[in-house]
């Protein structure tokens, strides 16, 4: 392997776990503050929570929603820009055309909107006595797949329910991505449950980092947040995690470990296309 190529093979990764207020310009700033703080740290990609300039919750939804581009996504741009970093603006709440969309805009080092990922599956769940949340009262849909291309490998991002989808996962390492964000905030029930459970499933089912980025957690918000943002490796490892606080979590990305593992265990390229598949019905 080349110098330039060994170097390329290593990255810093940041997790923004912010405490989110029902002050936007608050949030922004502190966002803009903490992506400072990671670029410091030798970050070269930067995520950030779901909802993270607003309140989470459908009665929030349309009173924080903002055109694309618009004010959150103006302050990320120049985050991104004056930092130097790839920054996964973890989701705002969308407004186009009459719809609203939990919408996760990614920018450039250079400040570029280079694509937006809408939550393809909204939250819509019922678990008696415990939890009952219905994005689709207020939500419309993405769908579209949400691939970005780094100096370091490919990246596929999902927005919270959207790690539950197995296929999704699939079909992003089949697209290429090496490493998969999902910007994400569970709650109390399904939290401690399944948080953890679904990223180290991700990462061991494709041999690939995967990284999420909840909100701090607040408990005396409508929506209380579980937290715990973490890194998980393609062994299927936590190799980096937070507890419930405002937080940043630090992971550096091996992507010749992951070449490694895939090697080591070459489930990539023992699949039986002959008996079974999983494809895409619409052309990402």
């Amino acid at each position: 392997m080349s110098t330039l190529a060994k170097a390329m093979s290593k990255f810093r990764l940041a997790v923004v776990q912010l405490q989110v207020s029902s002050m936007k310009a608050d949030n922004l700033s502190k966002a803009r503050r903490l992506i400072q703080e990671a670029a410091a740290q030798g970050s070269k990609v930067v995520v950030l929570p779901e909802c993270f300039n607003s309140p989470y919750g459908t009665a929030f939804f349309r009173e924080y929603a903002e055109k694309i581009p618009g004010e959150s996504t103006q302050v990320l741009s120049e985050a991104a820009r004056e930092n130097g970093v790839y920054l996964v603006g973890g989701s705002i709440p969308e407004e186009d055309g009459g719809k609203l969309y939990n919408t996760c805009p990614v920018f450039g080092p250079d400040g570029t909107l280079l694509m937006k990922h809408r939550k393809i599956h909204l939250f819509d769940i019922d678990v008696p006595g415990k939890i009952r949340f219905q994005e689709s009262e207020t939500l419309s849909p993405g769908s579209a797949f949400s691939v970005f291309e780094t100096p370091f490998c490919k990246v596929g991002v999902g927005i919270c329910y959207d790690i539950r989808f197995a296929e999704l996962a699939q079909l992003y390492s089949k697209m290429g991505c090496q490493l998969l964000v999902y910007p994400g905030a569970f709650n109390m029930t399904t939290g401690p449950a399944h948080w953890e459970l679904l990223q180290r499933a991700r990462a061991l089912d494709n041999q690939l980092y995967v990284a999420t980025a909840s909100p701090a957690r607040d408990e005396t918000s409508s929506y209380v947040a579980w937290g715990h943002s973490t890194v998980v490796n393609p062994w299927g490892e936590v190799i980096s995690s937070t507890g419930s606080e405002e937080a940043v979590v630090y992971a550096d990305i091996d992507l010749q470990y992951l070449a490694d593992v895939r090697q080591q265990i070459p489930v990539t390229v023992q699949k039986r296309d002959d008996l079974y598949t999983v494809k895409t019905v619409k052309e990402p």
